[in-house]
């Protein structure tokens, strides 16, 4: 039996509504689910696949954050993305994963079979597009991201993520990461991220509610030090 993948009218992929979610924990693998889309829950810094899997599926986030990174020889990780609720991964040009997916929180993500999806693509011009749609957007992460690693100062580089995030919550920023993922994101030490933000804070530019909550209290200044 062959998989079906349902868009709806604002050509997203629709989860079934009969679809039954499977829990996976820190071992589970995609493989284990049906054929149809239905939604698997990760807990939190659960591995979704590893660099190096096959890539037979690439997914679509539903709920919570998810991480893609790499590991170093020496141990040191690189987060290439956050990926948010509406956001798919796992796209690759070849056979094999390029980077690992993490559950940054408890997360909840569809798994589709990357064959199905380009078969239907092949067959039908609206999810031709999305996939298109879907590509384009991962290039453009990849551009901003590889923009923001380019930036010269770790001011620089915290203002225009603080900015980032704020532009969906307003002027409370809510972090779900860990200020270690926000290091591996903007390429930095974790000591750097904490002094830097403590920084801003003394100068009246932000101010840290909680351990991961943050009130921007002078965008301009924000914006000023992005360059």
């Amino acid at each position: 039996m062959s998989a079906s993948v349902a868009l709806r009218g604002d050509n997203s992929f629709a989860i079934p509504k009969v679809a039954r979610v499977w829990s996976l924990g820190l071992a589970g693998r995609p493989a284990e689910a049906p054929f149809s889309p239905a939604p698997l829950h990760f807990a939190q810094d659960a591995e979704i696949y590893a660099e190096g899997d096959e890539a037979s599926y690439v997914y679509k986030v539903v709920s919570g954050m998810v991480r893609t990174c790499k590991f170093q020889n020496d141990g040191r990780r690189h987060i290439d993305a956050f990926h948010k609720p509406g956001d798919m991964l796992g796209f690759e040009l070849g056979a094999e994963h390029a980077l690992s997916a993490e559950a940054v929180t408890d997360c909840m993500v569809v798994p589709y079979r990357r064959r199905t999806l380009e078969t239907q693509a092949g067959h039908d011009e609206t999810a031709a597009m999305q996939l298109y749609t879907y590509a384009m957007q991962s290039l453009e992460r990849t551009r901003q991201h590889a923009q923001l690693l380019g930036r010269g100062s770790a001011p620089q580089k915290l203002s225009v993520f603080l900015l980032e995030l704020a532009g969906a919550q307003g002027e409370e920023v809510e972090l779900a990461m860990t200020r270690q993922d926000i290091a591996d994101y903007l390429g930095l030490t974790i000591e750097t991220v904490s002094r830097t933000l403590s920084h801003l804070e003394r100068d009246g530019t932000i101010r840290l509610a909680a351990a991961r909550r943050i009130e921007l209290s002078d965008r301009a200044a924000l914006r000023a030090l992005c360059g």
